[in-house]
């Protein structure tokens, strides 16, 4: 018997997502034959364990989908025997926690970029388990040009001497000098651990430096700029394999979700096409269109622009919080989160509004379009122009880049 209601809300959903353009910039569209994977009778078996290892019989192809996923992800991120690949951690968090429980015990000292530089709650914030079973040091930005000072993180590596190190962030608009960090972590005697779960599709297809010479493991999301399914995956030096396989099962999960390792393959055989790269290459073009249109009306934005695929807006001088810009964009048909921007003291008001291309740059938008919803943020922020008369037009450039499903 079909559930109506249910039925009802999931095209409900449908229509919102085709009716609005998302720039948060941890959200993508995954393609119509992912979304196949993810619902298909894959998800019907127990795997626990790993490939020639299972608890469970009737595993003899999903061994066959596990490690076709660990080779095509080796070959996106063009690496060498010596790294081991882990595609069992269910989400982004999960795979960080099991990192630093591989690594470290319980009580010894964790270093990661505060929540208000950019930085996320698993790099040591004190609500969340990192920053509750281990001893977080947070280092941040500097609050003038809100860029990553790394002799400062060298200085408080060396006074406070954690165990492990982490870079990467979920709100920083710049490179990050993996190799400068690398060093410092070597110097202390420190693993380095690299999340690049935002700028994952970025380092694939060669748009941002790579962690992967200058760090001991590397954690990452699919489905960012990656498209894919939400999962995640831990790479890690050949050394570390068994280490970090016994943290993830059966440290903190079970059964492995076989829909999603399966849609990570495909994944990666669809990221390995020529066109993936023209992607990525669009997105970083399209972020520096909306950066510097946004700044060309008055609209100030952390470090003064971006690198990759995101940017913050810093609200201060237009006397609005996060949230309420972040209320007037979604009225507007426009989804952008709020966000801390450097120096603030609660995430639960934030300064900020984050926003990024890769959702939009995936429906077929360019310049001239990055140039038109810039237009409308200003209009809605700066202006404050009415949101139901923007949504009308928000519509309009909808229609002409539909959704595949």
């Amino acid at each position: 018997m079909k559930d109506k209601i249910l039925d009802k809300l999931i095209k409900e959903e449908v229509k919102r997502q085709q009716k609005t353009i998302n720039l948060i910039p941890s959200e993508n569209y995954a393609s119509s034959e992912i979304l196949e994977v993810m619902g298909s009778v894959l998800m019907n078996k127990y795997s626990e364990g790993y490939p020639g290892k299972r608890y469970y019989p009737g595993n003899k192809i999903y061994d066959q989908i596990e490690l076709l996923a660990q080779e095509r992800i080796r070959k996106l991120f063009n690496l060498g025997k010596n790294w081991h690949i882990n595609v069992q951690p269910y989400s982004g968090s999960p795979a960080n926690l099991a990192v630093y429980f591989s690594l470290i015990d319980f009580g010894e000292s964790i270093m990661g970029m505060r929540l208000d530089a950019g930085g996320h709650l698993t790099h040591g914030h004190r609500v969340n388990f990192s920053g509750r079973a281990y001893k977080a040091i947070q280092y941040g930005v500097d609050l003038g040009d809100g860029l990553l000072n790394y002799d400062e993180i060298e200085r408080l590596a060396e006074q406070r001497q954690p165990k492990i190190i982490v870079s990467g962030a979920t709100a920083y608009p710049r490179e990050i000098d993996f190799k400068k960090i690398g060093k410092i972590a070597r110097r202390i005697g420190a693993y380095h651990v690299a999340d690049i779960s935002h700028i994952a599709g970025l380092v694939s297809a060669g748009e941002h430096p790579s962690p992967f010479n200058d760090c001991d493991v590397v954690t990452l999301t699919t489905h960012k700029t990656l498209r894919g399914p939400r999962a995640a995956i831990i790479i890690c030096r050949e050394d570390l394999a068994d280490r970090i396989d016994r943290s993830v099962f059966p440290g903190i999960q079970g059964g492995p979700h076989n829909n999603q390792i399966a849609a990570i393959a495909l994944m990666a055989f669809q990221n390995s096409q020529p066109d993936f790269k023209s992607y990525q290459k669009q997105v970083l073009k399209n972020a520096q269109i909306l950066a510097e249109t946004l700044q060309d009306k008055g609209i100030k934005l952390v470090t003064n622009g971006t690198d990759n695929h995101l940017m913050i807006i810093d609200l201060k001088s237009l006397d609005l919080s996060g949230k309420e810009a972040e209320k007037i964009l979604e009225q507007a048909g426009i989804t952008a989160n709020r966000n801390s921007v450097p120096g603030d003291m609660s995430p639960q008001n934030p300064s900020g509004i984050r926003l990024g291309t890769p959702a939009i740059t995936t429906r077929g938008m360019k310049e001239e379009e990055v140039r038109q919803i810039a237009g409308w943020i200003s209009d809605l922020l700066l202006k404050k122009s009415k949101p139901v008369a923007v949504k009308k037009q928000v519509d309009i450039l909808c229609n002409k880049f539909p959704l595949e499903y």
